[in-house]
Formats: C-alpha cells, structure tokens, sequence
C-alpha cells in the first residue's frame, strides 16, 4: 500500500516530481512539444494523458485493469483504500474472475454463476476469501477413530468430503466420499453452511473457526439425521454404508461388538465436530518411495488410513484412522531403513520360524547398538516412540537430520534417484493371516521395523517387529510375527489440494500434536 501511495504521487515522492519538472523546464523542450493545462507534456496533439507517466494514477484503466489482476486477491482490499480511481477499477469483473481461476482452480463454473446473477467479485469476497482458511485436509476429533476431511472448492460450493476406506478387504479399490458439509452463495447474496449428514437433504448448519488450524462444524437441525425406522433402522443403513454388507453377514462376535461399539461411539457427535489441520508429508530426495496417504488392512477393524512419511533412515506410517486398540494419531509402523533383509528362497519364506529367526537377530541387534550410549531403562526411549515425550524426542532428532543440509542421512539412505531395485519372488510364511488372499508375489526391497500393539482402550501398548516390504511404488506390507498376521498398504490416489504442508518443521510439529489428541 505504501508503494502505491508513492506511485500515486503522495507522501515525500511530490518533492522528488516537482524537481523533476523543473529540470525538464530548465533543460527547455523540443520545438513539436507542447504543454497541457495539467503541466505534461502533450506529443502530437494526443489526449490518452502522458507518454512518460510517473504515477499509477496517471496510468489508463484498461492497463491498471491489468495490473491489479496480477495482484494476490489478499492485497486488493488494501489497494481499494488509497483512493477512488483504484476503488471504482476493482469493480472491474475480470479483475475478481481472474483472482479465482488462479487462486481457486474455478474456471467454467463462473460464467454459470455470472450468469445467475452472483458477481465473481462476490464470489470471492464474501465466499472464497472468507472460508479460504478452511481449505486442505483435516481430522476430526472423534475420539480414537479419527477420520479425513478434505475441504475442496467444488463447483460453485465449498465442501467439505469424508474421505473413507474401501470395504474390507478391497485394499485397492478407490476411496469413498461423503459430503458433510457445503458453502455457497446460492440463494443469497450472503454465505450459507448447510449440513450435508442424514438422509434428508441439505439443512442449516454453522462453521465457527475455534482458532489457528482448527475449526468447528455444528448441525442447527439434528431432526434431519434421524431416519423413521429409529436407531435400529440408523444401523442397518450405516453398517451397509461402512462396511458393505448386512449385521448377519458378519459371522466373527468379536467383529461385530466392534462394528456395534463404532456405530454408538460415532453417531453421538451428530456432525457437530471439531477438526484439526493436517499436512501432507514433503518429498525428500532420499525417499525410498514417494510418501503419502495409504489405505491398509487391519483384521477385525477393518480397513484404516495411514500416513506414510520419511525421516532420515527412518520411515514411518501414522494412523489418520484409528480403532479401540490402537487410535487415530499413533505411530503404527516404524522401519529402519538402515537395516535392509535379505529374503532367503520361497521354500524358507514360507517357513515362520525361518524369518521369525532373521527378524529376531536384528531386533536383537538394533537392542544392543541402542543401549551402547547410554546406561539404564532410559536408553530405550528414543525407540520408544510412542509415549509422549517419545514422539517429541523423535521428532527433535528427525528436525536435525532435516536441518543439516541433507549430509549423513541423504547418504546412508535410500535414494529415489537410483535405479530400482530388481524385483525378487515372494511369498507369505505359512500359517500368516492375510485379510487378502490376492497380494504381490515379487517385491523391491524388504527392511526390518517395529509395528505398534495394544489392548482395547489403548492399554499396554508395545512395539513388536516384523517384517517391512516394498512391492511398488504404490504398494507395501508389513508382516506381524507375534500376531502372524499381514497388513497390506495400498496408496490413495485422490487428488488432494492445498495438503502439502509448508515446510519440514511444520509437518513434524503436526506429528507431535497429533498424537497427544489420542493419546
């Protein structure tokens, strides 16, 4: 704003003009100049204004037009306030149609809603703008289950997506979207938040922003989630939503319980929730694979969302969705990738005892190196990971290794930029569970790692370990040896906007804070 009330001729630069002007007049003028009331100089006999202007304001409008659209939608207010001329351009359409195409992704949208009478200008000061703080990906407080809001700008509407897993166990089918809530300018010239929950169509709902990173929703018309049938008639209908299939078709008790125990837990909150902010891990050159959002199996709970990130030889799978034994935020995979497993012929593969022995060995060795250091039951906290002052710890070391230019740790890791690996044959061990009957039979490379185990409500919890492996770019398992059981991970391909967090120190701060809301 100070630039432009420079370039417009107020504040100290009137000084500098005027003795601009009378160098020119001390220095004469050519004999075809002439001068105009305003004391420019007028070539030729033109009326479009100066030919050397020395303000903004002196500039056409269809050039200042121009300029302004190449200007942050965020500054425009500010420009609006250094004086009428500036104020009446910026009700110029293509300025504002501009700022959303650009900003917003909205292209052909916006002639429709021209068309019914909402300026793009509107649009974007009383929608876009105001909400735009909202955009990108959240987690909502539901206690141990989590979940994943993407908050996209779609059509003439701001809405807010759940995102959820396939059904269990098709790993690798497209995630599932539910719309909870929606902004628009519709039927007024002011915003209107509808709740999208229920099955009775859109109804008054309100979205208060509690503070930075967070945001609340709240249903005004709780009436339009119930369904004529009562509760009985709500579970039916969710359980085929989430799950696929009818109560009697789900023959496991234990499974059961915990559909049930989810359904009670989940619709007391009747889409009145609070959600916090999460970033999309930044790619690293050292990546083993491009890090992100991963759909993976966890037997009875089903199918759960994890985020897949690297931290030096470290790769790490956060839970995004959680369960009653393990919730939403906590560390569920662990692998060092500095301890790469050679896996033996199929014959041996398929023998549990025979990787159960080679995992062993390095966990035991991985046990020993950590307690070099230091003397005591503290020694193992670093690995710990999981209590609080665990993940702060791991997150300090993790910003170290991020912060030293990229040296040991880029080094010693894996590199993306290598060509990869061969692809060898592989085989489950005898007597794992896998919820997939269909899963990769060659893979890339294969590390040791931890995997997190607790008992309902999060009790005695403790790192196990077993066995990483990397099929593809898109595709991971682990191997559970004490639970001999098998998770495979498959990548969520969704396009996800304004998620990739800014930088490396703000994506581990997010870790950290996501874990102490479940733990």
């Amino acid at each position: 704003m100070a630039v432009c009330a420079r370039l417009c001729g107020v504040g100290q630069s009137r000084r500098c003009r005027r003795r601009q002007r009378n160098d020119q007049q001390d220095q004469g003028r050519p004999s075809d100049a002439c001068e105009d009331g305003s004391g420019h100089i007028n070539r030729g006999g033109s009326n479009r204004g100066p030919l050397h202007p020395e303000s903004l304001m002196e500039l056409p409008p269809e050039l200042l037009v121009e300029i302004f659209s190449l200007l942050p939608g965020t500054v425009l207010p500010n420009v609006a306030l250094v004086c009428k001329k500036f104020r009446q351009i910026l009700n110029t359409e293509t300025i504002w149609r501009r700022r959303c195409v650009e900003e917003f992704g909205m292209k052909e949208d916006l002639r429709k809603m021209e068309a019914g009478g909402v300026s793009s200008q509107d649009l974007y000061v009383k929608l876009l703008h105001p909400y735009r703080h909202i955009l990108g990906l959240w987690q909502p407080d539901i206690g141990p289950y989590g979940g994943l809001l993407n908050v996209v700008v779609d059509g003439l509407f701001i809405i807010g997506w759940m995102y959820l897993p396939p059904h269990d166990p098709r790993v690798e089918d497209p995630m599932r979207r539910r719309p909870l809530f929606r902004i628009h300018l519709m039927e007024s010239k002011k915003a209107t938040v509808e709740c999208m929950y229920g099955h009775k169509g859109p109804h008054k709902g309100d979205i208060q922003t509690v503070k930075k990173d967070e945001f609340s929703t709240k249903c005004n018309q709780t009436d339009h989630h119930r369904m004529p049938g009562g509760r009985q008639e709500e579970f039916r209908t969710w359980l085929e939503e989430e799950w696929g299939r009818t109560l009697e078709e789900i023959f496991h008790e234990h499974m059961q319980e915990l559909i049930l125990m989810k359904f009670i837990y989940t619709s007391q909150y009747d889409n009145c929730l609070t959600y916090r902010r999460i970033y999309l891990p930044p790619v690293m050159p050292s990546d083993l694979l491009q890090p992100g959002l991963f759909k993976g199996t966890y037997g009875s709970h089903g199918l759960e969302i994890v985020m897949l990130s690297f931290h030096g030889t470290s790769a790490r799978a956060t839970k995004l969705t959680g369960d009653p034994n393990v919730p939403a935020g906590q560390l569920t995979l662990d692998v060092d990738l500095s301890q790469p497993v050679d896996l033996p012929e199929l014959d041996k593969q398929r023998n549990i005892d025979e990787l159960s022995r080679i995992i062993l060995e390095i966990h035991g060795k991985v046990q020993r190196e950590a307690e070099q250091p230091a003397c005591g039951p503290s020694a193992n906290v670093g690995r710990a990971a999981e209590g609080a002052g665990g993940v702060e710890r791991a997150a300090e070391e993790a910003m170290e290794v991020d912060h030293g230019a990229c040296t040991d740790a880029c080094q010693s890791g894996p590199s993306s930029s290598s060509p990869p690996s061969e692809a060898k044959p592989f085989v489950l061990p005898l007597g794992v569970i896998a919820r997939n009957e269909v899963y990769p039979r060659t893979c890339r490379k294969s590390f040791y790692g931890t995997g997190l185990i607790a008992g309902h409500g999060f009790t005695s919890p403790e790192r196990t370990p077993g066995l990483f492996v990397l099929f593809d770019e898109d595709r991971f398992g682990f191997i559970w040896l004490e639970l001999k059981s098998f998770s495979l991970y498959s990548r969520l391909t969704d396009n996800l906007p304004h998620a990739h967090a800014p930088n490396m120190e703000r994506f581990e701060a997010m870790l950290c804070n996501m874990q102490s809301w479940t733990s």
